[in-house]
């Protein structure tokens, strides 16, 4: 028979206090390099806000350098005031320390010290306040029109913005093509919920309020794409609702506006016939080509308010001109023929841009997983039975069931819109 014999109790190690303390400071060192780490790379990031590349966002950048430098020295201040009296006055059995109350430099001397910072930066954020308001001098307008979750751009006839103005409308998406070195009035509305708008190179967010407009000045110093992103929660894919600025030199926007205002070219080729005929028995509803017409020669006139809850969807007359598609979440271009383009030159880009998308360069994969299944890559509310509970409305694309013979001839017919 066995006797259990109890173990001797084994007292728990406790850490020193001077050990401790070397752990904590070697958590915060490792933090405070991760941070740096993650800094050193957002040099690159396209939607850096410390890296203007117009007027209007210099003048962010100049307010905002000061302050956050003011306000990172403060923050290292404070915490090593906190750090010091959590150490120099922890409780170790020692007399409370000398109180403050009644001292009025104490008192009253970090109150007046924060007023002085706070006048310090409300003063000249009201100025920069006014001068981004400022938009007598824009040159160039366009009608910016949020929708779930896609950014509608509308040229309206104009004087501005290229040789002879702009005789008729032009309407695109995905990317706000502009000249650059040219003061663009964007007129920002929404056609749904409340959306915002931000391209961090060149300006502030300015929020798409529903039966409202909100104007913002654009100026791009150089040739080049901008990227920015819906910074306003507006429902089931808000993070896939991006948009980008495309600003060409002022030769080749001019060459742009006379593409996009040519009169409509039927495709040749017998693959992109058989897909016009296609696009018009399955697309042509919501979406328009401006300039199409049936056999008959009538003018198709698209109907998306029939069956689309907005009452929109994109125009896709000129969609090869662009480089995205689907609220600019995916790429028309290829990797390679992407990166030719978005990391040209200034003096290189506009002539690159203006090549659009060929057949070569078409990101046939991601154009075509869309056409096949568009909710399944974008959530929109599409489904058949919220479209059912809707009124027969869908809230974006929905999945039109096509075969991959289909798809291929709308596709065939796509490359074709330049």
């Amino acid at each position: 028979m066995t006797r259990n014999i109890p173990s001797p109790e084994v007292a728990p190690v406790h850490d020193s206090p001077r050990r401790v303390t070397r752990r904590r400071v070697g958590l915060a060192a490792t933090a405070t390099g991760l941070l740096v780490a993650l800094a050193g790379c957002a040099r690159n990031a396209p939607q850096d806000t410390f890296q203007p590349a117009g007027e209007n966002a210099r003048s962010i950048d100049n307010l905002q350098r000061p302050v956050f430098y003011i306000a990172g020295v403060i923050g290292i201040l404070v915490f090593a005031a906190v750090g010091y009296i959590v150490w120099r006055f922890k409780d170790r059995g020692q007399e409370l320390p000398i109180q403050g109350h009644g001292k009025p430099i104490l008192e009253i001397g970090p109150i007046v010290l924060s007023a002085a910072l706070l006048l310090g930066i409300g003063v000249p954020t009201v100025a920069t306040v006014f001068k981004l308001a400022k938009t007598s001098d824009t040159q160039c307008v366009v009608i910016v029109t949020g929708q779930q979750w896609w950014w509608e751009y509308t040229y309206p006839v104009q004087p501005g913005c290229a040789a002879g103005g702009i005789k008729q409308p032009i309407v695109t998406s995905g990317q706000l093509v502009v000249p650059a070195k040219t003061h663009v009035l964007a007129e920002i509305q929404s056609n749904d919920v409340i959306h915002s708008y931000w391209i961090p190179k060149l300006n502030g967010k300015r929020d798409a309020v529903p039966g409202r407009t909100h104007t913002l000045r654009l100026e791009a110093d150089q040739p080049g794409i901008y990227s920015g992103q819906c910074t306003e929660f507006c429902g089931l894919s808000h993070a896939r609702m991006r948009m980008q600025v495309a600003a060409l030199d002022q030769a080749h926007f001019d060459t742009w506006v006379t593409n996009q205002t040519a009169p409509y070219q039927k495709p040749t080729d017998p693959a992109a016939i058989t897909g016009e005929a296609t696009f018009q028995a399955n697309c042509s509803r919501c979406h328009q080509v401006d300039g199409m017409a049936d056999s008959a020669g009538k003018p198709i006139i698209s109907q998306p308010e029939l069956y689309v809850v907005s009452g929109s969807a994109p125009n896709l007359s000129h969609l090869m001109s662009r480089n995205t598609f689907a609220g600019a979440v995916w790429d028309l271009l290829t990797p390679a023929c992407r990166d030719k383009v978005w990391h040209a030159k200034p003096e290189e880009f506009s002539e690159l841009y203006l090549q659009g998308v060929s057949r070569e360069c078409l990101n046939e994969k991601d154009l075509r997983d869309w056409i096949r299944d568009a909710p399944a890559k974008k959530p929109m509310y599409s489904s058949d039975a919220q479209i059912a509970s809707n009124n027969g409305l869908s809230r974006g694309m929905p999945n039109l069931k096509l075969k991959d013979d289909q798809i291929s001839q709308i596709i065939d017919y796509l490359v074709t819109r330049k």
